[in-house]
């Protein structure tokens, strides 16, 4: 129905519609029931108002009840408008649930009509997806089973339509999810990974993260259906959906564990992610760049892995080019698990020329405040194991002062142990700069700024501290030389 029609009449007369479309669904005439009913249907899909008028002029009883006596096309159309109905809200979809559908619902999942099943499906998942509690209504009723057995179905529309209730059924909960596994579920989508059908691995792929994200017991289920390495082929999909679930997929094992996360690194997984977010852009990267900093979050060994498969560089890339202040602040992140273990992680980082990057979104008034927040712990987590001076020099002029006391912190801890950095030091002006640094007295600022000038003789530290040369000039001036 063209929606400029629907703005013209209906809010001036929902009830009116509704009562005469009401009694169009008992009429003797299969065709007027069934066009009455995709007419509801229509009209609910259109907004929450009109889905409302559904529910307030007791049309829904009617349609439960016909979804159980009539044929298959009425039945798509009565399931279309529970679908359509229960998409808006929690609320409305508990209505559907208290008006008696949800027996009727999964009765149709048995239907032999393909059609039927698909409609009941969809309805069941839009119901579903709001919240736990309609999740295990759905539960409840007996639907899981029965999706299972219709992602058997040779009908693709069917086995796509059964995944994504699935995926809505076990997102809210452990329990539910559980309940999707133990009706047999994760084998069967398992096997449909590699699917030629990109919609339907894009359900699937995200069916299995939904079970994966809860627990490590349930990432291990899903592990031991033998999804590695096949999952990895779809980071190479053509379809952005496909890469972004598989790139979610491999995010949700790694994050629990280090073992799930070194089985990953194993497969293949990291260099697989690593490829992938080279490959496209904006919010189908984000999964990837997280799953990255989940790995090198866990262990030293983990986070070595991720750089030898050239993540810094890659990540720097998204740190630098993506628009969009979230993705910014998961690379910034992920940076900062990577280079907080020793400083050869540290060093790793900091020669990507990605400390100043990070500086600059840390201090820039355009930035989010979730991204200033994750760049300023990045940067702290990487300069408080970095001992490669020539990338932390620069922060010595640009840093502000909460930035600024972990960069002389590290200068004070290298310069001791390191003759050749004590004179490059000198030269390349940072230790000028050092003394030109204002800190209270008796603060830890301070004490790493004496630490740095025990490091020299006493006339180099006068020599760049702020004054000296205007005494020297005095000096010359108050001089008297010796004349013969």
């Amino acid at each position: 129905m063209h929606s400029l029609t629907v703005d013209l009449w209906i809010p001036n007369g929902q009830a009116g519609v509704m009562s005469l479309l009401r009694p169009l669904l008992l009429d003797v005439v299969p065709t007027i029931q069934q066009t009455a009913a995709l007419a509801l249907g229509r009209l609910a899909n259109y907004n929450d108002d009109l889905a409302e008028a559904v529910v307030k002029g007791d049309i829904l009883p009617q349609l439960v009840y016909s979804l159980a006596e009539q044929n298959r096309f009425y039945k798509k159309a009565a399931a279309f408008v529970l679908r359509a109905v229960g998409k808006h809200s929690p609320q409305l979809a508990q209505a559907i649930v208290d008006c008696g559908a949800l027996d009727t619902l999964v009765i149709c999942l048995e239907d032999f009509d393909p059609g039927v099943k698909e409609a009941a499906a969809w309805a069941l998942g839009y119901i579903a997806r709001h919240n736990a509690e309609l999740s295990q209504a759905v539960v409840d009723a007996g639907a899981v089973p029965l999706l299972v057995l219709c992602i058997q179905e040779p009908e693709i529309a069917l086995k796509r339509i059964a995944a994504s209730t699935l995926s809505d059924t076990a997102k809210h909960s452990p329990e539910l999810a559980q309940t999707v596994v133990d009706a047999g579920a994760v084998a069967h989508l398992a096997q449909m990974i590699l699917n030629p059908d990109a919609k339907l691995k894009h359900q699937v792929l995200s069916a299995l993260s939904q079970i994966a994200k809860h627990s490590v017991d349930l990432a291990e289920m899903v592990v031991e259906a033998e999804i590695f390495p096949v999952v990895l082929t779809c980071l190479k999909d053509k379809d952005e959906y496909v890469k972004k679930n598989a790139c979610t997929l491999i995010r949700e094992i790694a994050k629990h564990t280090p073992e799930l996360s070194q089985l990953v690194v194993n497969a293949g997984g990291v260099a697989a992610v690593i490829d992938c977010i080279g490959s496209c852009k904006g919010n189908t990267r984000l999964p990837g760049i997280m799953m990255l900093g989940y790995v090198a979050a866990h262990s030293e060994n983990l986070a070595m892995a991720v750089i030898i498969s050239k993540a810094v560089p890659q990540l720097s890339v998204c740190l630098s080019e993506e628009p969009e202040d979230h993705i910014k602040a998961a690379a910034a992140w992920a940076l900062g698990q990577i280079g907080r273990h020793t400083p050869e992680h540290a060093r790793a980082v900091a020669v990507t020329n990605t400390l100043p990057v990070l500086l600059s979104l840390y201090m820039s008034t355009e930035s989010s405040e979730d991204l200033q927040v994750k760049s300023k712990k990045a940067i702290k987590n990487i300069l408080q194991k970095c001992t490669y001076l020539p990338a932390l020099e620069p922060f010595l002029y640009d840093a502000p002062p909460n930035i600024l006391k972990h960069v002389v912190g590290q200068f004070s801890k290298v310069l001791p142990h390191d003759s050749k950095a004590r004179r490059l030091f000198v030269t390349s002006g940072g230790l000028k700069k050092v003394q030109e640094i204002k800190a209270e007295p008796g603060s830890l600022l301070q004490d790493y700024i004496n630490s740095i000038n025990n490091c020299y003789p006493e006339e180099i530290v006068r020599y760049y501290s702020p004054g000296y040369s205007d005494t020297l000039l005095q000096r010359v001036d108050s001089y008297q030389p010796l004349i013969n």
